[in-house]
């Protein structure tokens, strides 16, 4: 009952905060006009052109619905991939020596270089696609999920070993009954910056090589001098990153439970 009220209370503190943002917006632009709506339009201007593009092509030749799913076609697929690849190697690094010896220097080489550094190259390797953007967003999510697997399995405590070896456990069964259980939550945390950063990825490669994406919309909004059109995009990636944030961290919370249950 308390976790039932704690979250109508949190749910109700958001939306609070939200309402205040849009006052606050409204007041400033068309109450007080601090700026003109031609260079920084007012929430009712942006709701208005969020309705109109729902069914407009204009001016990119798409309409909301068509880059929305142009994007999440994209990311989607290489942030699996990411996750895919990540996670597994970000497990075996922190438990297999070995691993650790032959991928570490491979993998601090490529962790400061920045995905955008990376476009350029994959354009010229895959063209202008999806695979170029699905790269970028692979190499994106892959060192999320990589930095944060090493670090929950790396942070398991040595008595709960302790206590494998005397059941008998093997260094498998030690790996995939103690280990990986107790680094479930930094797992799921990679996840979720996994997910900010394939998204983050995904609207940078739309800006410099796409003809449809929501990256695409808000380079052609800037293009038209429709600034409207640019919020329209910007508040629907904040949705639909909202939306999957929600969804890794419910999954979350079921898989604890099972965990917990077991």
């Amino acid at each position: 009952m308390k976790t039932k009220k704690k979250i109508s209370k949190y749910t109700i503190i958001s939306c609070c905060t939200v309402l205040f943002v849009l006052a606050a917006w409204y007041v400033c632009i068309n109450v007080l006009h601090l700026k003109q709506e031609t260079v920084f339009p007012g929430p009712l201007t942006v709701a208005k052109t969020f309705v109109q593009k729902m069914t407009s092509k204009v001016p990119d030749g798409a309409t909301l619905p068509t880059h929305l799913m142009g994007s999440l076609k994209v990311a989607l697929f290489g942030y699996s991939l990411g996750v895919l690849f990540g996670v597994p190697m970000g497990i075996m690094m922190a438990w297999f020596k070995w691993v650790d010896r032959l991928a570490r220097p491979l993998f601090d080489l490529i962790r400061p270089v920045p995905g955008l550094a990376w476009i350029p190259m994959f354009i010229l390797l895959f063209g202008i696609g999806i695979l170029p953007k699905a790269a970028v967003i692979f190499l994106s999510t892959s060192v999320a999920c990589i930095v944060n697997s090493y670090t929950g399995i790396k942070q398991t405590k040595q008595e709960h070993l302790w206590v494998g070896d005397v059941f008998g456990f093997s260094n498998l069964q030690k790996l995939l009954k103690i280990a990986i259980p107790t680094a479930l939550p930094m797992i799921f945390t990679g996840l979720r910056v996994a997910m900010g950063a394939a998204w983050m990825a995904l609207v940078a490669a739309e800006l410099l090589a796409s003809s449809v994406g929501l990256g695409y919309m808000i380079q052609q909004g800037r293009y038209a001098s429709k600034p409207a059109l640019v919020f329209v995009g910007m508040i629907m990636i904040g949705i639909v990153g909202l939306l999957f944030d929600t969804i890794l961290h419910w999954l979350e919370v079921k898989v604890a439970k099972g965990m917990n249950a077991e």
